[in-house]
């Protein structure tokens, strides 16, 4: 070979090493181009699309089961109404909630949906979003005096009238009862207590205690069903506010071999409730279908992002305010309702309810 093919080799060999060397650059940008992303402090996101509604949703905490459901079916719908969903957890904490609200403020989103720690703490950040012209839902529980664009829930006197029945269908007139109940900052709380105490009035019924677990911390139920032995060994019932506090203090009771003697309702629907109603150590269990109240929240929270007016003729009254109000119904179920309300409506499998019965 002569030298002047030689160098033509080389100067071919030096130009294809260049193309590669550029190839390479170019995919390494794009690799780091995609690695890139919008500012956020949540803790999950669809990912943003500059074209796409932007919906900011700041969740109490995950501590209760069914919070997780919510927010999956809620992502899911919202993505295929073209919206993109910022969730974020608060854990508990009313600063941090109020935090994340105002961050979804300074972001510039179409709508903003809460699932309120308190009530009453979060109106004045409330009002800083309507004032940015940012429409707020409140999902599940009000914020009061708000005024905000919508609240959806479902009829909570409903679930404390359900559970009431439960509980004085089982075991009549004139018996001894402790309630369990979440926060009082809940609002929530306090209708779930408005029905189960007008069933409690209707059925001449001793309230002989009470407790109120901040921030539904199990804990202290359960300390409260322990350090109050000689009052829990004269109850009838214990009406406790979700099914979570309802675990622990079926514990406590089973500490005390009184599982199964004291009737102890709850609401939710958890796995573990069921269990424990098929095993007869719960009597009943409140089926509040977060599917549909999810799906709904999120097509309704579309709509406020797109401008649109909600349309309901039920208003519930905030305290100062007449708000835009979607009511759902919940469901009482019990070991004679499990299967067709539970297992045939998918909410939970048979063999996972099942599991420590006896076949």
């Amino acid at each position: 070979m002569s030298y002047k093919d030689m160098d033509k080799g080389m100067r071919f060999k030096n130009s294809t090493k260049n193309i590669c060397i550029v190839m390479c650059l170019i995919l390494l940008a794009v690799s780091l181009a995609g690695c890139g992303s919008d500012e956020n402090d949540g803790n999950m996101t669809t990912g943003r699309t500059n074209d796409r509604i932007q919906i900011g949703m700041s969740f109490d905490s995950f501590v209760i089961e069914r919070w997780q459901r919510d927010r999956d079916v809620f992502v899911a719908t919202a993505r295929e109404l073209g919206a993109d969903v910022n969730v974020q957890s608060a854990n508990g904490e009313i600063d941090e909630q109020i935090s994340q609200i105002q961050y979804f403020i300074n972001k510039g989103v179409d709508a903003i949906v809460v699932v309120a720690i308190d009530a009453e703490a979060l109106k004045d950040v409330v009002a800083k979003a309507r004032k940015e012209g940012i429409p707020v839902m409140c999902y599940d529980r009000l914020i009061k005096d708000s005024n905000v664009d919508m609240y959806i829930s479902f009829d909570n006197e409903k679930v404390g009238d359900l559970m009431g029945q439960a509980i004085y269908d089982k075991l009549g007139k004139n018996k001894k009862v402790i309630k369990i109940c979440g926060p009082e900052s809940d609002n929530n709380v306090v209708q779930v207590a408005q029905g189960f105490d007008y069933q409690s009035r209707k059925n001449a019924a001793q309230i002989i205690g009470e407790c109120h677990c901040e921030g539904w911390r199990s804990e202290i139920a359960y300390d409260y069903v322990n350090e109050n032995e000689d009052l829990v060994r004269k109850a009838d019932a214990i009406m406790c506010g979700n099914d979570a506090l309802a675990g622990v203090v079926i514990r406590a009771l089973s500490e005390m071999r009184l599982a199964g003697k004291v009737v102890v309702v709850g609401q939710d629907a958890d796995l573990d409730a069921c269990q424990r109603i098929v095993e007869g150590t719960q009597e009943m269990t409140v089926y509040k279908p977060v599917e549909n109240l999810a799906k709904k929240a999120a097509e309704y929270a579309v709509n406020l992002a797109k401008g649109e007016e909600i349309k309901t003729a039920t208003r519930y009254n905030d305290g100062t305010y007449d708000v835009p109000y979607i009511k759902l119904e919940p469901i009482a179920v019990n070991k004679d309702n499990m299967d067709e309300t539970i297992i045939d409506g998918g909410y939970h499998l048979k063999e996972d309810i099942y599991i420590n019965v006896a076949k």
